[in-house]
């Protein structure tokens, strides 16, 4: 397949392009600026402009682009650029590949199981409502914005990515160096549940869909989600490190914010869409992804 991605440069995107490389596909990657190579598209999101012809001959669309969530703290401008860096890019794909002449028929469009909010315990599938919160607000705008692509009949999926776990970067990228030192524990009570997921079946669970016939919100999880504390206690047991420093929640506000909420925000989510399309983690216990997650790369 052919296939264009924005967001290529990310935790995901980097592993995606080597993974689906490998596979034998071609990836075409969006950037911003004067495209350097016949390997990538010139787009200016911020500007609105994509050339159509572009994405002539394109299978499929997989974007992964939009601002850091916990990158910076959340005053009100960048509340709006968290908005602004998903809806303004998701919509102007949606729309140039309607535009494109013989242009992409699949768009696998990132999302979050942050569009559950709070929830607690309760089981949450592809059915379940959304919740309440800025986030939430960002993830129902984020998925609304490839309604043209939708209502011209283009294969849309929305991946409502869960917590992912990775050796480097993102949540567990931080993590990980705390509980290798001994110095790691849960973050407030730690009975929030984590739907997570390994960086690999991520990866896998993108390429699986390229191909599957899934419309609409695919929660990618695992089958296991568990709260938070046993997460961390999984991980440093594989460590043969303990995990007994808990950060209190005060200390989370202080140092993130109205995020901290967030991090201690609880999602019981479930693939069912992605189990019934036929796939098989490889990660699918919270043992197996402690286990993989402190290997050391060869």
């Amino acid at each position: 397949m052919r296939i264009a991605l924005a967001g290529s440069h990310g935790l995901i995107g980097s592993a995606l392009v080597t993974s689906l490389a490998a596979s034998g596909h071609r990836v075409d990657r969006l950037v911003r600026g004067p495209a350097a190579t016949s390997r990538e598209i010139s787009w200016d999101p911020a500007g609105g402009t994509l050339d159509p012809a572009a994405l002539t001959g394109v299978d499929a669309v997989i974007n992964l682009g939009g601002a850091g969530i916990g990158d910076h703290r959340w005053t009100a401008e960048y509340r709006r650029t968290i908005l602004r860096s998903r809806t303004a890019p998701t919509s102007l794909l949606a729309r140039t590949m309607v535009a494109a002449d013989g242009g992409p028929r699949v768009l696998l469009q990132a999302s979050a199981v942050g569009f559950y909010g709070d929830r607690g315990r309760e089981v949450l599938t592809e059915t379940s409502d959304p919740g309440e919160g800025f986030l939430v607000d960002v993830v129902r705008a984020w998925e609304q914005a490839t309604a043209p692509a939708q209502e011209a009949g283009v294969r849309v999926a929305h991946l409502r990515t869960g917590i992912l776990m990775s050796r480097t970067g993102g949540s567990f990228g931080r993590l990980l160096p705390l509980l290798r030192l001994g110095v790691g524990g849960p973050l407030g009570d730690g009975r929030n549940v984590w739907s997570w997921i390994t960086l690999v079946d991520q990866v896998r669970a993108i390429e699986h869909l390229l191909t599957a016939p899934v419309n609409g919100p695919v929660n990618l999880t695992a089958p296991a989600p568990a709260p938070q504390r046993e997460v961390v206690k999984a991980v440093a047991r594989e460590l043969h490190r303990p995990a007994v420093v808990r950060v209190p929640r005060f200390a989370l506000r202080l140092a993130l914010g109205p995020f901290a909420d967030d991090v201690l925000s609880s999602q019981h989510a479930l693939p069912r869409v992605l189990a019934a399309s036929g796939f098989e983690h490889q990660h699918a216990t919270l043992a197996d992804a402690a286990r993989w997650i402190t290997e050391r790369p060869a």
